[in-house]
């Protein structure tokens, strides 16, 4: 999924969060300000690229036969190939070269890399082991994490409501642990892997744009990529070459699947409030968890039910709390301006 300050990060399954800008500097203000201009259109590549997003287990299960190690070493190789066309077209080559002289940007980003492969694993893994239910929450409680990791190692402090939002979760994790009989390690493995991504892209800030950043990600990737593609063709079990070209394709659409949301993401955070994009991130677990439940058939207990619901209530508490600290900093700012004009009058 773009980068975006980790207290609205995308529950991306799919891509790299690129340095978002919060709200746009023509954001309405709290109380009935402006709307911001291009508004319609953000909202529209917001839903676009959470819709992708959210839709992304529908195409990992028309790759069968192709198991995980393989569908995640094509999407880093094809993802690759299309960043570099889209390099190319947009003239984005400076920012590239740019990057890759940076020592700490390049360190920044190869360690971006792994974590952002780890999850992409995960999830495909999740996925094809219909545990839909499970990947959407991982993304689900993936703001959650991010909260509780900028306290753990950004020291920042929380405030009340957001200590009770993360007790609920808590409480949450332990039902789902009863629920299914065990810790729900795949949910915690992509909210972790997430949140420690956006974590270490926090280092880069603004840097790098979103095409750059994915670009240098998958790069760093494509060498492991490529050794596992190899490996699986020698042993026989490689599925791109021998089930066609409508398989074939399929698979070499990984790259545009990966990096379309993340263009719509960027055109969306830079048109919408910050207070916006942190609703509309919800958007893909949930349409994961209904395609989970409607297409996939997985299975949904009663006890699954309740801490679903736990999570759900402790996300409706956190989101509710940053929309209202956003409101009260945008007044702020406007009565600071409003001094300023004051005082120059």
């Amino acid at each position: 999924m773009a980068t975006v300050p980790t207290n609205a990060v995308p529950p991306n399954p799919s891509a790299a969060p690129a340095t978002a800008a919060g709200p746009s500097p023509e954001a309405a203000g709290p109380g009935g300000g402006r709307r911001p201009r291009g508004a319609g259109a953000g909202m529209a590549y917001g839903l676009a690229a959470y819709g992708l997003w959210g839709v992304l287990p529908l195409y990992f299960a028309v790759l069968a036969p192709a198991g995980p190690l393989e569908i995640v070493a094509n999407r880093v190789v094809w993802s690759l190939a299309f960043c570099l066309l889209l390099i190319t077209a947009i003239r984005g080559w400076a920012s590239f070269r740019a990057a890759l002289a940076s020592p700490r940007v390049l360190g920044t980003l190869s360690l971006a890399a792994v974590l952002i492969a780890a999850n992409w694993l995960v999830y495909t893994l999740a996925v094809l082991n219909a545990e839909t239910i499970q990947a959407s929450l991982g993304y689900f409680i993936n703001p959650l994490v991010s909260v509780l990791l900028g306290v753990l190692l950004l020291k920042e402090r929380l405030r009340a409501v957001q200590w009770v939002a993360l007790g609920i979760a808590l409480l949450a994790v332990l039902v789902l642990s009863v629920a299914y009989g065990g810790v729900p390690w795949l949910a915690l493995a992509l909210a972790l892997s997430f949140g420690f991504y956006g974590l270490v892209k926090k280092n880069v800030g603004t840097k790098v744009d979103a095409v750059t950043s994915l670009s240098v990600e998958t790069l760093v990737l494509v060498p492991a990529s490529l050794a596992v593609m190899a490996v699986l063709a020698s042993a026989g079990s490689a599925t791109l070459l021998g089930h066609g070209p409508g398989h074939f394709w399929l698979m070499a659409a990984g790259g545009l699947i990966t990096a379309l949301p993340l263009l719509f993401f960027g055109a969306a955070a830079r048109r919408l409030p910050l207070s916006t994009v942190g609703m509309l991130q919800y958007l893909a677990p949930l349409t994961q968890f209904i395609l989970a439940l409607a297409v996939f058939h997985e299975p949904m207990p009663a006890e699954r039910w309740a801490g679903f619901a736990l999570v759900w209530l402790s996300l409706i508490i956190l989101t509710a709390d940053m929309i209202r600290s956003y409101r009260v900093g945008r007044r702020a700012e406007a009565a600071e301006r409003a001094l300023d004009r004051a005082a120059a009058a």
